[in-house]
Protein backbone atom coordinates (compact mmCIF):
# COMPACT_ATOMS: atom_id res chain seq x y z
CA UNK A 1 0.00 0.00 0.00
CA UNK A 2 1.40 3.37 -1.03
CA UNK A 3 1.86 6.36 1.24
CA UNK A 4 -0.84 8.25 -0.67
CA UNK A 5 -3.33 5.44 -0.06
CA UNK A 6 -2.45 5.36 3.64
CA UNK A 7 -3.01 9.10 3.90
CA UNK A 8 -6.33 8.77 2.12
CA UNK A 9 -7.47 6.02 4.48
CA UNK A 10 -6.32 8.03 7.49
CA UNK A 11 -8.26 11.10 6.31
CA UNK A 12 -11.38 8.98 5.75
CA UNK A 13 -11.08 7.40 9.20
CA UNK A 14 -10.60 10.80 10.82
CA UNK A 15 -13.69 12.14 9.07
CA UNK A 16 -15.70 9.13 10.25
CA UNK A 17 -14.55 9.58 13.85
CA UNK A 18 -15.40 13.30 13.79
CA UNK A 19 -18.84 12.54 12.33
CA UNK A 20 -19.55 9.95 15.03
CA UNK A 21 -18.33 12.33 17.73
CA UNK A 22 -20.69 15.06 16.48
CA UNK A 23 -23.64 12.66 16.27
CA UNK A 24 -22.91 11.44 19.81
CA UNK A 25 -22.79 15.04 21.03
CA UNK A 26 -26.15 15.79 19.43
CA UNK A 27 -27.65 12.62 20.92
CA UNK A 28 -26.50 13.65 24.41
CA UNK A 29 -28.02 17.10 23.95
CA UNK A 30 -31.39 15.55 23.07
CA UNK A 31 -31.33 13.58 26.33
CA UNK A 32 -30.78 16.73 28.40
CA UNK A 33 -34.01 18.70 28.64
CA UNK A 34 -32.62 21.33 31.02
CA UNK A 35 -29.57 22.39 33.01
CA UNK A 36 -29.05 23.55 36.60
CA UNK A 37 -29.31 27.27 35.81
CA UNK A 38 -32.49 26.99 33.72
CA UNK A 39 -34.17 24.94 36.43
CA UNK A 40 -33.08 27.30 39.21
CA UNK A 41 -34.18 30.45 37.40
CA UNK A 42 -37.53 28.89 36.47
CA UNK A 43 -38.13 28.31 40.19
CA UNK A 44 -37.39 31.90 41.14
CA UNK A 45 -33.83 31.50 42.39
CA UNK A 46 -31.79 34.69 42.12
CA UNK A 47 -28.04 35.21 41.68
CA UNK A 48 -26.00 35.61 44.84
CA UNK A 49 -24.86 39.16 45.62
CA UNK A 50 -21.13 39.68 45.93
CA UNK A 51 -18.85 42.69 46.24
CA UNK A 52 -15.21 43.59 46.75
CA UNK A 53 -15.70 43.65 50.53
CA UNK A 54 -17.03 40.09 50.69
CA UNK A 55 -13.74 38.44 49.75
CA UNK A 56 -10.61 40.40 50.63
CA UNK A 57 -6.90 39.66 50.31
CA UNK A 58 -5.62 39.40 53.86
CA UNK A 59 -2.19 37.84 53.26
CA UNK A 60 0.42 37.80 50.50
CA UNK A 61 2.97 35.01 50.80
CA UNK A 62 6.29 36.09 49.28
CA UNK A 63 9.37 33.90 49.18
CA UNK A 64 9.43 31.93 45.94
CA UNK A 65 11.79 33.15 43.22
CA UNK A 66 10.02 31.31 40.41
CA UNK A 67 6.50 30.67 39.17
CA UNK A 68 4.19 28.99 41.68
CA UNK A 69 2.76 25.79 40.21
CA UNK A 70 0.84 24.06 43.00
CA UNK A 71 -0.47 24.48 46.56
CA UNK A 72 -2.33 22.54 49.21
CA UNK A 73 -3.84 23.25 52.65
CA UNK A 74 -3.48 21.11 55.75
CA UNK A 75 -6.73 19.70 57.16
CA UNK A 76 -6.41 21.96 60.23
CA UNK A 77 -6.38 24.96 57.81
CA UNK A 78 -3.48 26.91 59.31
CA UNK A 79 -0.70 25.75 56.97
CA UNK A 80 -0.13 25.78 53.21
CA UNK A 81 2.49 24.02 51.11
CA UNK A 82 3.49 25.46 47.73
CA UNK A 83 5.66 24.18 44.88
CA UNK A 84 7.54 26.48 42.54
CA UNK A 85 9.70 26.66 39.45
CA UNK A 86 12.52 27.72 41.79
CA UNK A 87 12.83 24.05 42.81
CA UNK A 88 11.57 24.47 46.34
CA UNK A 89 8.65 23.44 48.47
CA UNK A 90 7.70 26.04 51.08
CA UNK A 91 5.43 25.32 54.04
CA UNK A 92 3.73 28.48 55.26
CA UNK A 93 1.90 29.44 58.41
CA UNK A 94 -1.27 30.84 56.84
CA UNK A 95 -2.06 32.93 59.92
CA UNK A 96 1.30 34.72 60.18
CA UNK A 97 2.67 34.43 56.60
CA UNK A 98 5.85 32.95 58.04
CA UNK A 99 7.75 30.08 56.41
CA UNK A 100 8.07 27.01 58.63
CA UNK A 101 9.96 24.85 56.10
CA UNK A 102 11.80 25.49 52.83
CA UNK A 103 12.71 22.25 51.09
CA UNK A 104 15.20 22.27 48.23
CA UNK A 105 14.29 19.57 45.71
CA UNK A 106 16.66 17.32 43.78
CA UNK A 107 14.60 17.97 40.64
CA UNK A 108 13.64 21.61 40.17
CA UNK A 109 10.86 20.79 37.69
CA UNK A 110 8.13 20.25 40.26
CA UNK A 111 4.49 20.35 39.15
CA UNK A 112 2.41 19.24 42.14
CA UNK A 113 2.43 19.05 45.93
CA UNK A 114 0.12 17.74 48.66
CA UNK A 115 -0.13 17.48 52.43
CA UNK A 116 -0.65 14.15 54.16
CA UNK A 117 -3.88 13.94 56.22
CA UNK A 118 -1.90 14.42 59.44
CA UNK A 119 -0.07 17.45 58.07
CA UNK A 120 3.26 15.89 59.10
CA UNK A 121 4.41 14.92 55.59
CA UNK A 122 4.29 16.47 52.13
CA UNK A 123 4.48 14.84 48.70
CA UNK A 124 5.57 16.36 45.41
CA UNK A 125 6.19 15.27 41.83
CA UNK A 126 7.18 16.63 38.45
CA UNK A 127 9.29 16.03 35.38
CA UNK A 128 11.49 13.47 37.14
CA UNK A 129 8.54 11.02 36.80
CA UNK A 130 8.68 10.31 40.55
CA UNK A 131 6.75 11.31 43.65
CA UNK A 132 8.92 12.30 46.61
CA UNK A 133 7.75 12.17 50.23
CA UNK A 134 9.19 14.42 52.95
CA UNK A 135 8.60 13.98 56.69
CA UNK A 136 8.49 17.50 58.12
CA UNK A 137 9.62 16.18 61.50
CA UNK A 138 12.86 14.74 60.11
CA UNK A 139 16.21 16.13 61.17
CA UNK A 140 17.75 18.44 58.58
CA UNK A 141 21.06 17.50 56.95
CA UNK A 142 24.29 19.53 57.03
CA UNK A 143 22.98 21.87 54.32
CA UNK A 144 19.79 22.51 56.26
CA UNK A 145 17.57 20.44 53.96
CA UNK A 146 14.99 17.84 54.95
CA UNK A 147 15.97 14.45 53.45
CA UNK A 148 13.57 12.50 51.26
CA UNK A 149 11.86 9.79 53.30
CA UNK A 150 10.47 7.88 50.32
CA UNK A 151 10.60 8.07 46.51
CA UNK A 152 7.75 6.49 44.55
CA UNK A 153 9.04 5.46 41.12
CA UNK A 154 7.25 3.62 38.33
CA UNK A 155 5.63 6.25 36.12
CA UNK A 156 7.00 6.54 32.58
CA UNK A 157 6.04 10.20 32.26
CA UNK A 158 5.94 13.35 34.37
CA UNK A 159 3.87 13.35 37.58
CA UNK A 160 1.17 15.98 37.06
CA UNK A 161 -0.84 15.63 40.26
CA UNK A 162 -0.77 13.82 43.59
CA UNK A 163 -3.25 13.49 46.44
CA UNK A 164 -3.32 11.49 49.64
CA UNK A 165 -6.32 9.24 50.17
CA UNK A 166 -8.37 10.95 52.92
CA UNK A 167 -7.59 9.63 56.43
CA UNK A 168 -4.94 7.26 55.07
CA UNK A 169 -1.39 8.36 55.77
CA UNK A 170 0.13 5.53 53.72
CA UNK A 171 -2.00 5.70 50.56
CA UNK A 172 -1.48 8.22 47.77
CA UNK A 173 -2.70 8.54 44.16
CA UNK A 174 -0.70 10.15 41.36
CA UNK A 175 -1.56 11.09 37.78
CA UNK A 176 0.97 11.19 34.99
CA UNK A 177 1.87 12.09 31.43
CA UNK A 178 2.13 8.33 30.77
CA UNK A 179 -1.70 8.30 30.56
CA UNK A 180 -2.15 6.48 33.88
CA UNK A 181 -2.98 7.06 37.53
CA UNK A 182 -1.35 4.97 40.25
CA UNK A 183 -2.36 4.08 43.81
CA UNK A 184 0.74 3.76 46.00
CA UNK A 185 1.63 2.16 49.33
CA UNK A 186 3.98 4.77 50.80
CA UNK A 187 5.27 2.40 53.48
CA UNK A 188 6.68 -0.05 50.93
CA UNK A 189 7.04 2.35 48.01
CA UNK A 190 5.19 -0.14 45.80
CA UNK A 191 2.35 0.36 43.34
CA UNK A 192 -0.93 -1.14 44.54
CA UNK A 193 -2.95 -0.48 41.37
CA UNK A 194 -2.46 1.15 37.96
CA UNK A 195 -5.47 2.85 36.36
CA UNK A 196 -5.42 3.09 32.57
CA UNK A 197 -2.41 2.35 30.44
CA UNK A 198 -2.92 -0.99 28.70
CA UNK A 199 -6.61 -1.10 29.60
CA UNK A 200 -8.93 0.07 26.76
CA UNK A 201 -11.12 2.20 29.04
CA UNK A 202 -8.19 4.34 30.19
CA UNK A 203 -7.16 7.81 29.05
CA UNK A 204 -5.64 8.14 25.59
CA UNK A 205 -3.45 11.16 26.41
CA UNK A 206 -1.59 12.74 29.34
CA UNK A 207 -3.51 12.74 32.64
CA UNK A 208 -3.29 16.25 34.10
CA UNK A 209 -5.35 16.20 37.29
CA UNK A 210 -7.19 14.06 39.81
CA UNK A 211 -9.61 14.49 42.70
CA UNK A 212 -10.52 11.92 45.34
CA UNK A 213 -14.10 11.81 46.57
CA UNK A 214 -14.06 12.85 50.24
CA UNK A 215 -17.50 11.27 50.73
CA UNK A 216 -16.30 7.92 49.35
CA UNK A 217 -12.52 7.62 49.18
CA UNK A 218 -12.76 4.52 46.98
CA UNK A 219 -13.73 6.76 44.08
CA UNK A 220 -11.64 9.34 42.25
CA UNK A 221 -11.92 11.28 39.01
CA UNK A 222 -9.17 12.19 36.56
CA UNK A 223 -8.89 14.81 33.81
CA UNK A 224 -6.80 14.45 30.67
CA UNK A 225 -5.48 15.96 27.44
CA UNK A 226 -7.91 13.61 25.65
CA UNK A 227 -10.65 16.14 26.61
CA UNK A 228 -12.41 13.69 28.94
CA UNK A 229 -12.78 13.08 32.65
CA UNK A 230 -12.96 9.50 33.93
CA UNK A 231 -14.27 8.03 37.15
CA UNK A 232 -12.30 5.24 38.82
CA UNK A 233 -12.92 2.82 41.68
CA UNK A 234 -9.65 1.95 43.45
CA UNK A 235 -11.03 -1.56 44.05
CA UNK A 236 -11.41 -2.15 40.28
CA UNK A 237 -8.33 -0.89 38.46
CA UNK A 238 -8.98 -2.78 35.22
CA UNK A 239 -11.52 -0.31 33.82
CA UNK A 240 -12.90 3.17 34.29
CA UNK A 241 -16.34 3.25 35.88
CA UNK A 242 -17.49 6.02 33.55
CA UNK A 243 -16.15 8.46 30.96
CA UNK A 244 -17.45 12.04 30.81
CA UNK A 245 -17.49 13.93 27.52
CA UNK A 246 -18.25 17.54 26.71
CA UNK A 247 -15.01 19.49 26.76
CA UNK A 248 -13.28 20.44 23.52
CA UNK A 249 -9.80 20.86 24.99
CA UNK A 250 -7.43 19.55 27.65
CA UNK A 251 -9.11 18.99 31.04
CA UNK A 252 -6.60 20.80 33.27
CA UNK A 253 -8.36 20.46 36.59
CA UNK A 254 -11.05 18.36 38.28
CA UNK A 255 -12.67 18.73 41.69
CA UNK A 256 -15.42 16.87 43.49
CA UNK A 257 -18.50 18.79 44.60
CA UNK A 258 -18.87 18.84 48.43
CA UNK A 259 -21.66 16.23 48.43
CA UNK A 260 -19.55 13.74 46.48
CA UNK A 261 -22.30 13.14 43.92
CA UNK A 262 -21.04 15.63 41.34
CA UNK A 263 -17.71 17.02 40.22
CA UNK A 264 -16.43 20.05 38.35
CA UNK A 265 -13.89 20.38 35.56
CA UNK A 266 -11.87 23.20 34.00
CA UNK A 267 -10.42 23.11 30.51
CA UNK A 268 -8.36 24.74 27.80
CA UNK A 269 -11.67 25.27 25.98
CA UNK A 270 -12.19 28.18 28.47
CA UNK A 271 -15.15 26.55 30.24
CA UNK A 272 -15.86 24.94 33.58
CA UNK A 273 -18.44 22.17 33.66
CA UNK A 274 -20.45 20.34 36.30
CA UNK A 275 -21.10 16.60 35.84
CA UNK A 276 -23.34 14.14 37.64
CA UNK A 277 -21.09 11.31 38.80
CA UNK A 278 -23.74 8.58 38.62
CA UNK A 279 -25.57 9.37 35.37
CA UNK A 280 -22.66 10.90 33.45
CA UNK A 281 -24.82 13.86 32.44
CA UNK A 282 -23.37 17.32 32.06
CA UNK A 283 -25.42 19.47 34.43
CA UNK A 284 -24.05 22.91 33.66
CA UNK A 285 -21.47 24.83 31.60
CA UNK A 286 -19.80 27.89 33.12
CA UNK A 287 -18.56 29.89 30.16
CA UNK A 288 -17.00 33.33 30.50
CA UNK A 289 -18.22 36.06 28.13
CA UNK A 290 -16.03 36.63 25.08
CA UNK A 291 -14.98 40.05 23.85
CA UNK A 292 -15.14 40.62 20.10
CA UNK A 293 -11.44 41.49 19.99
CA UNK A 294 -10.37 38.77 22.41
CA UNK A 295 -8.23 36.49 20.24
CA UNK A 296 -6.24 35.00 23.10
CA UNK A 297 -9.05 33.51 25.19
CA UNK A 298 -7.93 32.61 28.75
CA UNK A 299 -7.99 28.94 29.71
CA UNK A 300 -9.12 27.47 33.04
CA UNK A 301 -6.16 26.32 35.13
CA UNK A 302 -7.65 25.41 38.53
CA UNK A 303 -10.99 25.20 40.32
CA UNK A 304 -12.39 24.80 43.84
CA UNK A 305 -15.89 24.72 45.34
CA UNK A 306 -17.04 26.62 48.42
CA UNK A 307 -17.97 24.46 51.39
CA UNK A 308 -21.68 24.51 50.43
CA UNK A 309 -21.04 24.18 46.70
CA UNK A 310 -22.89 27.40 45.90
CA UNK A 311 -19.68 29.07 44.70
CA UNK A 312 -17.14 27.81 42.17
CA UNK A 313 -13.75 29.52 42.20
CA UNK A 314 -11.98 29.30 38.84
CA UNK A 315 -8.46 30.52 38.07
CA UNK A 316 -7.58 31.54 34.52
CA UNK A 317 -4.41 31.88 32.49
CA UNK A 318 -4.75 35.68 32.25
CA UNK A 319 -4.80 36.22 36.03
CA UNK A 320 -8.56 36.37 36.46
CA UNK A 321 -10.21 34.44 39.27
CA UNK A 322 -13.95 34.16 38.74
CA UNK A 323 -16.35 33.45 41.56
CA UNK A 324 -19.17 31.59 39.82
CA UNK A 325 -22.65 31.16 41.25
CA UNK A 326 -23.05 27.45 40.51
CA UNK A 327 -26.82 27.59 40.77
CA UNK A 328 -27.54 30.22 38.11
CA UNK A 329 -24.25 29.97 36.16
CA UNK A 330 -23.41 33.65 36.53
CA UNK A 331 -20.18 35.33 37.61
CA UNK A 332 -20.69 36.77 41.09
CA UNK A 333 -17.28 38.48 41.18
CA UNK A 334 -13.84 38.55 39.57
CA UNK A 335 -10.95 38.77 42.03
CA UNK A 336 -8.71 39.68 39.10
CA UNK A 337 -10.26 43.15 38.98
CA UNK A 338 -9.07 44.08 42.47
CA UNK A 339 -6.05 46.31 42.95
CA UNK A 340 -4.15 43.70 44.96
CA UNK A 341 -4.83 40.82 42.56
CA UNK A 342 -2.18 38.68 40.90
CA UNK A 343 -0.10 40.07 38.05
CA UNK A 344 0.24 36.79 36.16
CA UNK A 345 -1.40 33.49 35.35
CA UNK A 346 -3.23 31.87 38.26
CA UNK A 347 -1.81 28.36 38.23
CA UNK A 348 -3.43 26.88 41.33
CA UNK A 349 -5.97 27.61 44.04
CA UNK A 350 -7.49 25.85 47.00
CA UNK A 351 -9.97 26.38 49.81
CA UNK A 352 -9.20 25.82 53.49
CA UNK A 353 -10.93 22.82 55.06
CA UNK A 354 -13.46 24.98 56.93
CA UNK A 355 -14.19 27.06 53.82
CA UNK A 356 -13.19 30.34 55.46
CA UNK A 357 -10.26 31.22 53.18
CA UNK A 358 -9.14 30.81 49.59
CA UNK A 359 -5.48 30.64 48.57
CA UNK A 360 -4.34 31.40 45.02
CA UNK A 361 -0.91 30.79 43.50
CA UNK A 362 0.44 32.54 40.43
CA UNK A 363 3.23 32.84 37.91
CA UNK A 364 3.93 36.21 39.54
CA UNK A 365 5.79 34.10 42.20
CA UNK A 366 3.34 34.96 45.00
CA UNK A 367 0.49 33.30 46.84
CA UNK A 368 -2.46 35.28 48.18
CA UNK A 369 -4.92 34.34 50.89
CA UNK A 370 -8.46 35.66 50.48
CA UNK A 371 -10.87 35.67 53.42
CA UNK A 372 -14.59 36.32 53.60
CA UNK A 373 -14.91 39.82 55.04
CA UNK A 374 -17.50 41.90 56.80
CA UNK A 375 -20.58 40.03 57.95
CA UNK A 376 -20.53 37.64 55.01
CA UNK A 377 -21.02 34.09 56.24
CA UNK A 378 -19.01 31.30 54.71
CA UNK A 379 -20.99 30.10 51.73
Amino acid sequence: MSVAELKERHAAATATVNDLRERLKQKRQLLLDTDVASYALSHGRTPISFSSTDLVCCRTLRGHTGKVYSLDWTPERNRIVSASQDGRLIVWNALTSQKTHAIKLHCAWVMTCAFAPSGQSVACGGLDSACSIFNLNSQVDRDGNIPISRILTGHKGYVSSCQYVPDQETRLITSSGDQTCVLWDITTGQRISVFGGDFPSGHTADVLSLSINSANSNMFVSGSCDATARLWDIRIASRAVRTYHGHEGDVNTVKFFPDGQRFGTGSDDTTCRLFDMRTGHQLQVYSRPHENNDNDVPTVTSIAFSISGRLLFAGYSNGDCYVWDTLVAEVAFNLGTLQNSHEGRISCLGLSSDGSALCTGSWDKNLRIWAFGGHRMVI
